[in-house]
C-alpha cells in the first residue's frame, strides 16, 4: 500500500504485518485493529497549508487506488483593542475586535455576560495579507450596567473558538438639569409675563384714576374761580355814598338826601357831586377825577385809578 500526499509519495506500508516506510517522517500509518490487517490509518503529523490537496492510497494488484480531498485550515489570534473600559451610563460604547492570520476567512461574533449579540449591532470585514487573512469587528450598544464583553473567531474545523473578553464598567451620569432649567425658566416666563399683565392694568388703572381727579379738580377749580368772580362782582357793585356833600357844606343831614342818592344845594335846582376823592390821592395807585356839569345842571364825576 502507497500513500500519495499530492504528487509526492510519502508513504509504504508492507501488508499484513503492517510495516511502514515514512518519506519524510512526518507521515506515519497504523493497523485499524489486529484483527483487521486490511485496513490501514494514514497520520499527517504537524500538517500545513502546503500539503493541502488530494491525497492518494494505491494497492498493488486488482485493489487499485482511492482518492481523498485534504483541506487545511488556520485559526490566528483573537484581541479586543483598547482593553477594559468605563464610561457613563447610557453612553453609545464601542468595542473592536481583531483577528490575525486567519485562513478561510474566521466566522466572528460576540457575547454579553455569556449571552449571544444580535448580528445586526456589530459589522464585520476582512481582509487578505499575504496568505492569511484578517479580519475585524466593530461593536456597538448603548452602555446600561457592567458588562463582560467576549469576542470569538472560529473557523470550521476549530472546536473550541478563539475568544478575548474585556470588562465594561458603567459610572452613572451625572444629574441632568437641562429638565430642570427649562421647567423653571417656563415659568419664571409666566411669572413675568403675568406681572407685566399686572403692572399694566395697575398703571392704566392709576391713570384713569389721576385723570378722573385731574378733571373732578379742574371743575372744582372753576366753580371756585365762578363763585370768586361772582363774588368780587357783587362787591364791585355801587354803593350810595352817604358822605356826599355839597360845596360849601362840612355835612349833609339825612333829610336833605334824595332816593337818588344826590343832594341838593341850597334849594337850587342844580346838583353837584364834590370832589371828595382827591383828598386820598396818597395811595398805591394814581386818582384822576373828572367833573363835568350838563345842560340840565347836574355834574357828573368820574372817577379812575391807575395801578
Amino acid at each position: 500500500m502507497t500513500w500519495t500526499v499530492g504528487k509526492l509519495l510519502v508513504l509504504t506500508v508492507s501488508l499484513p504485518n503492517g510495516n511502514s516506510t515514512s518519506f519524510p517522517g512526518q507521515y506515519s500509518s497504523r493497523l485499524c485493529s489486529s484483527a483487521d490487517t486490511s485496513c490501514v490509518e494514514f497520520i499527517i503529523h504537524n500538517v500545513n497549508r502546503n500539503q493541502s490537496g488530494s491525497v492518494v492510497c494505491a494497492v498493488q494488484g486488482d485493489y487499485g487506488q482511492r482518492t481523498a480531498q485534504l483541506n487545511v485550515q488556520e485559526s490566528g489570534t483573537v484581541s479586543i483593542m483598547g482593553g477594559n473600559l468605563t464610561v457613563e451610563q447610557d453612553q453609545q460604547v464601542e468595542f473592536q475586535c481583531v483577528a490575525t492570520a486567519w485562513f478561510p476567512i474566521p466566522t466572528v461574533s460576540w457575547n454579553q455576560n455569556g449571552q449571544a449579540v444580535n448580528s445586526s449591532l456589530y459589522n464585520t470585514t476582512s481582509m487578505a495579507d499575504g496568505d492569511s487573512i484578517n479580519s475585524t469587528s466593530v461593536l456597538k450598544f448603548q452602555a446600561v450596567s457592567n458588562t463582560t464583553v467576549e469576542c470569538q473567531a472560529t473557523v470550521s474545523e476549530l472546536k473550541d473558538p478563539q475568544s478575548s473578553s474585556v470588562f465594561l464598567v458603567v459610572v452613572p451620569k451625572p444629574p441632568d438639569w437641562t429638565v430642570l432649567i427649562a421647567v423653571v425658566v417656563s415659568f419664571g416666563s409666566f411669572a413675568l409675563l403675568v406681572l407685566l399683565i399686572i403692572g399694566i392694568i395697575f398703571c392704566y388703572k392709576r391713570r384713569k384714576e389721576k385723570q378722573t381727579n385731574y378733571q373732578d379738580e379742574m371743575s372744582k377749580r372753576v366753580r371756585t374761580q365762578s363763585q370768586s368772580v361772582a363774588s368780587a362782582a357783587g362787591q364791585k357793585q355801587g354803593q350810595v355814598n352817604a358822605g356826599y356833600l355839597a360845596d360849601g357844606r362840612t355835612s349833609v343831614a339825612p333829610s336833605e338826601l334824595t332816593d337818588s342818592g344826590f343832594g341838593q344845594v341850597n334849594g337850587s335846582s342844580s346838583y353837584e357831586m364834590p370832589d371828595v376823592v382827591n383828598s386820598n390821592q396818597a395811595g398805591n395807585g394814581y386818582n384822576s377825577t373828572y367833573n363835568t356839569v350838563d345842560d340840565s345842571g347836574f355834574r357828573k364825576h368820574r372817577h379812575v385809578t391807575i395801578v
